[in-house]
């Protein structure tokens, strides 16, 4: 669940004065420093994006109520060197901390009921590293109609149905990301439901400047696990292509970035090699 960031390049702070929110100069101090006594979350936001602001609001006054953790906050476009070290691709964005290691919580919008099933498993991630914590109940959020319908849909092989509830759940809730990971998710077998594996790949291996048997060999590699090649095989496409090909060569990449543990190696590798191979 945990892994290495550099945070040695954060500035140490300026005064001992508690700060109103999370920087570069008072995160080790006022806030890593911290995850030694009790879990942290650290939370960025933006101001253009109204669902993280209200997720800010509302983690604050759950902090505030429990007492048990620590909760801070910044805004992305405020604190770049916040965001280098931390790796954040997307706001929201929650950080935990435990004993001054991080560990990548959730970069969405979610409700209460979800934020506490988060925190529950931090707790316990918490207790298991020798903090003298107790781990808060929490109970599963009741399931969305749209949810159910696609779940039905899914045990009956049906993923035509099922991405069609997920979109529907969209229409009524944009932000929703299980919505846009499960409509991935049937996407991606609808899309490979008629190839064979082998074939796919070798024909791509031997096409490699081809953007349709790239795109189909990359679908097969993350159906079967594969990040990192699927990944690799279309950031390759990425740098050597241009215009129309390296625009669809690029969405189908962040299409499948939302099929994969936003913690997982290979995504946070291929995230950094995409905005070089962009920027």
């Amino acid at each position: 669940m945990g892994r290495a960031y550099d945070l040695s390049s954060l500035g140490k702070p300026k005064s001992a004065t508690p700060s109103a929110g999370v920087t570069a100069e008072n995160l080790m101090t006022e806030y890593v420093a911290k995850s030694k006594e009790m879990p942290v979350v650290v939370l960025a936001y933006s101001d253009r994006s109204a669902p993280s602001v209200q997720l800010r609001d509302l983690m604050a006054k759950m902090a505030s109520t429990d007492g048990t953790w620590k909760f801070g906050a910044f805004q992305a476009e405020s604190e770049p060197e916040l965001v280098q070290a931390l790796q954040i691709q997307t706001v929201p964005f929650a950080m935990a901390f435990i004993t001054e290691q991080a560990v990548p919580l959730f970069d969405r919008p979610l409700t209460e009921e979800q934020i506490r099933m988060y925190l529950a498993k931090l707790f316990e991630l918490a207790q298991q590293r020798g903090m003298k914590v107790e781990v808060p109940e929490s109970k599963e959020p009741e399931m969305e109609p749209e949810e159910r319908a696609a779940i039905d849909a899914l045990e009956k092989g049906d993923y035509s149905g099922a991405a069609m509830a997920y979109r529907n759940w969209l229409q009524r809730r944009p932000d929703e990301m299980m919505a846009k990971i499960g409509l991935a998710q049937c996407e991606l077998m609808i899309r490979i439901s008629t190839l064979d594996p082998k074939r796919t790949i070798a024909d791509a291996d031997g096409n490699p400047n081809s953007l349709h048997h790239q795109m189909m060999a990359a679908d097969i590699e993350v159906a079967q696990g594969a990040h990192g090649k699927a990944f690799q095989r279309l950031l390759k496409l990425i740098r050597e292509s241009s215009g129309e090909d390296k625009s669809k060569a690029k969405d189908h990449l962040l299409n499948l970035f939302t099929l994969v543990d936003p913690s997982d190696p290979d995504l946070l590798a291929a995230r950094r090699a995409l905005a070089s191979a962009l920027f």
